[in-house]
């Protein structure tokens, strides 16, 4: 029998040769019994030191104390240990963490009713491996750089399963974008979005985290796009990434710009505001149209969570123009994600995808750093200030990191 156990650098740190011992302190303790062998795990330690990094013994989270949409009111800044990874775990420092529509959703218990508070926030994050278990080392090291969609991301600190994690050439803020944002439009519009050349589609909330992106794989796909926004700079952000009609309904009134300048109707809409703007979108569109709904950020601060629309005269109207409305949830995609995640990565590294990220360097209070300024930044988000994704710096380089 030869079993060999294997830390960060590769070397052999002791094996069991035909039943004899042999190997360093650190994993001095395996006891043989019935010709079995069990490993005392207590050397995980020694998977936690990235260049003399010297991980703390506590860090600071944001943990969802009470169900509540008002996110202030649900969630708290906390100080706790530095967990340890399992054994197919990665514990990744956090660099930067994405903020979400879909935050206060978490917060208010909106997705599962049975977990009940404290629960960890945060849903996708960026950074490096600085601790993993035996298992994770087969396919990680410590110093790479990592990925994820997960829970718990608003830590400086976080424990990830291996196979939730997507290795990234380096810790910048624009493949954060792509966890959850960039896949969302990415596989809406391949799989229910059925895209014609020449078809005229439209994306609400155009110049935001996922209008963005739902915007340039419209375009990709040869299509005419729309997109609303809400201030000229948006209207400009979004002509340079392909928008053929930004509309600034602060300016122009959209559901008459619709009528005039698209009257044949919408064959494609990318819709995540709901409210008014869903009933607009369904009066305008086309003959066997389809209206992807990917949320409805109207009615998430409100203590339903979901806004008024008028569902009474839906099912006429959609028969009318044999159109449809179809529900985007990304969590009953995820055979999809690998896929669009390589897809999304290559695009990138071409030049051929615009993964805007918005740090606040524009806020009133300025750039967000820290995990205190998660607070400002999901604000910041629902007062529509942002341009591109909405992202949080947790922790600034090391002078002597090599990322």
């Amino acid at each position: 029998m030869s079993t060999s156990f294997l830390l960060r650098n590769g070397k052999r740190v002791f094996s069991v040769i035909g039943g004899v011992c042999r190997g360093t302190d650190a994993l001095s303790r395996v006891h043989l019994v019935s010709r079995r062998f069990i490993v005392d795990l207590s050397y995980s330690t020694h998977f936690m030191d990235f260049k003399g990094s010297s991980i703390p013994s506590s860090m600071k989270k944001l943990v969802v104390t009470k169900l509540s949409q008002n996110f202030r009111d649900a969630v708290a800044l906390q100080t706790v240990p530095v967990p340890t990874p399992g054994d197919g775990d990665l514990l990744v420092r956090n660099r930067f963490v994405g903020i979400n529509a879909s935050d206060i959703n978490y917060s208010a218990g909106r997705y599962d009713p049975t977990v009940k508070p404290p629960f960890d926030a945060g849903f996708e994050g960026i950074g490096e491996v600085v601790g993993l278990g035996l298992s994770a080392s087969a396919r990680y090291t410590i110093g790479d750089t990592v990925a994820y969609f997960a829970d718990g991301a608003f830590a400086e600190y976080t424990v990830i399963p291996m196979i939730k994690t997507v290795p990234v050439p380096a810790v910048k803020p624009e493949f954060l974008t792509l966890l959850l944002s960039g896949a969302t439009a990415y596989i809406a519009m391949k799989r229910l979005g059925d895209l014609v050349k020449g078809e005229t589609v439209l994306v609400t909330a155009a110049a935001g985290g996922t209008g963005q992106f739902a915007v340039q794989f419209a375009k990709q796909a040869g299509c005419h796009v729309v997109g609303t926004c809400s201030s000229n700079e948006k209207a400009g952000f979004l002509k340079t990434i392909g928008c053929d009609r930004p509309i600034n309904y602060t300016s122009e009134d959209l559901s008459a710009t619709l009528r005039k300048e698209y009257p044949q109707g919408l064959d494609v809409v990318y819709e995540s505001i709901g409210g008014r703007i869903f009933d607009m979108a369904v009066n305008n569109l086309a003959n066997k149209g389809r209206l992807i709904v990917i949320g409805f950020i109207s009615g998430y601060q409100t203590a339903s969570g979901v806004p008024t629309v008028k569902g009474g005269t839906l099912p006429v109207k959609l028969l009318q123009k044999s159109a449809s409305v179809r529900g985007f949830f990304l969590p009953h995609f995820l055979a999809d994600y690998k896929e669009a995640m390589g897809s999304m990565m290559q695009m990138f590294a071409k030049g051929k995808l615009v993964c805007e990220v918005d740090c606040g360097d524009m806020a009133p209070v300025g750039r967000f750093v820290g995990l205190e300024s998660v607070f400002r930044a999901v604000d910041y988000m629902y007062a529509g200030k942002n341009v591109g994704k909405v992202v949080v710096e947790v922790t600034p380089p090391s002078l002597d990191s090599k990322l």
